[in-house]
């Protein structure tokens, strides 16, 4: 079995609030863990204290940041990727935190994500979505960005910021209210840390981890509480189920995987461990359910519970993807991961007929001039001819090649009107 201290740990914060959030990991401690800053603000950087700094500054950013466009953080994470590439060399586990909806964090969570799984490591990434107050463009760019997320990392921790106001009243500052939303998520990263690195009573094994992550493109909801006392177990339990992030057990009863870290001091015991499984396995009706427990010198006499319960997400088959390439509905089976997107249906490129020439007055007059009644038998015989087709190269339409046709009565307006009724041309 291989030891949990031999595991490398890198957690990276991303864009403002992924550094913001290393701040408080850092200050809740992770032992063992490496903190790595990643923003194109220079600004922010300098403000944090994480032992290594990664500023991925451009020409286009100038260290100004991406100004919420999360191409621009893409472009700078792809123009800075040797970099990037050299810090996730060597990590067993590679932790992405990150703020979804603005520049930074939503374009290069992703692309960091999936330089730390080519390296070898098991990803896992957590991120906070805005709250509604925000815009429907940054709701919009942060669903992109967490699909963008489940399709590069192994398993993806996504907290709602507007999940906040079950937890507060409506007289909640709103400095409190994203530091509260920071804390929540630095305390679940910092548990599931300490259960890697620090000596176990029952200790989680790497390759569990990784089964529970490894490939399965899950969906994950979290819940932390903590207790101290002789009854700390009994009053972590009442604070666990009745957080409002499980949904009164409904998450736990939906998921596929239930991951429970428990962190507690050199005097915690079985029976405390016993308390505390016994209602969730109970309400774990059909979800693979893994359990670690660690020990803190500083968490004496207290005793911190971290649950992920992940619902898993069926990675599209090649044969899925090659059939929704072609615009095909697949063959029944297991859902579809929503990082799939259908092609659009294209049509074939029309065959380009230049107009019929123009004619000077004098053309037009002896034109007309043959359109005489002696020429009816003519016009009756000509009508027997079809259209040829002369064999000039067909010419592409450019950027309006994969258009929709224009159809009206059961005609498609983009084709010439002497081709669509036979009109033939002298």
């Amino acid at each position: 079995m291989e030891s949990a201290k031999s595991i490398r740990l890198k957690i990276f914060g991303v864009g403002n609030a992924g550094v913001k959030i290393l701040e408080h990991i850092a200050r809740n401690g992770a032992p063992g863990a490496e903190l790595i800053a990643v923003n194109t603000e220079t600004d922010s950087l300098n403000a944090s204290s994480a032992a290594e700094k990664i500023s991925l500054e451009t020409k286009l950013t100038r260290g100004l940041g991406t100004g919420g466009d999360p191409e621009r953080g893409r472009v700078a994470a792809e123009e800075n990727s040797e970099t990037l590439k050299n810090a996730c060399n060597g990590a067993d586990i590679v932790f992405v935190v990150t703020g979804l909806g603005g520049g930074a964090g939503t374009g290069i969570s992703p692309f960091l994500s999936q330089m730390a799984r080519d390296a070898g490591a098991l990803v896992l990434a957590f991120g906070v979505t805005p709250f509604d107050c925000e815009g429907n463009c940054r709701q919009r760019q942060a669903r992109q960005g967490f699909k963008d997320l489940k399709a590069a990392a192994d398993g993806v921790i996504c907290m709602p910021n507007q999940n906040l106001f079950r937890l507060m009243d409506e007289n909640t500052s709103v400095m409190e209210m994203f530091e509260r939303a920071n804390e929540l998520l630095a305390e679940t990263i910092a548990n599931v840390s300490r259960l890697i690195t620090s000596k176990g009573l029952i200790e989680l094994r790497f390759a569990d981890l990784c089964g529970f992550l490894r490939e399965r493109h899950s969906e994950n909801q979290f819940a932390t509480a903590e207790a101290a006392g002789a009854t700390r177990s009994r009053d972590m339990m009442e604070k666990l189920l009745a957080h409002p992030f499980l949904d009164g057990g409904k998450t736990l009863a939906e998921s596929d995987a239930v991951f429970v870290s428990l962190i507690g001091g050199p005097d915690l015991t079985m029976a405390d461990i016993n308390r505390v499984m016994e209602p969730i396995n109970g309400k774990c009706g059909r979800a693979q359910v893994i359990m670690g427990a660690a020990i803190d010198e500083k968490f004496q006499e207290r005793l911190a519970v971290t649950i992920i319960a992940a619902r898993h997400v069926d990675a599209p088959t090649a044969k899925a993807a090659e059939e929704s390439a072609r615009g095909e509905s697949p063959a029944a089976g297991p859902e579809l991961n929503t990082q799939i997107h259908r092609a659009p249906t294209t049509r074939p490129n029309s065959r380009f007929v230049p107009p019929p020439p123009s004619m000077t007055p004098e053309q037009m007059e002896k034109f007309m001039g043959r359109q005489t009644p002696g020429a009816t038998r003519a016009r009756k015989s000509s009508n027997k001819m079809r259209q040829g087709t002369l064999p000039l190269e067909i010419v592409s339409k450019g950027r309006f090649d994969k258009s929709e046709p224009t159809i009206h009565k059961g005609e498609d307006l983009d084709i010439p009107t002497y081709i669509r009724r036979g009109v033939a041309l002298n």
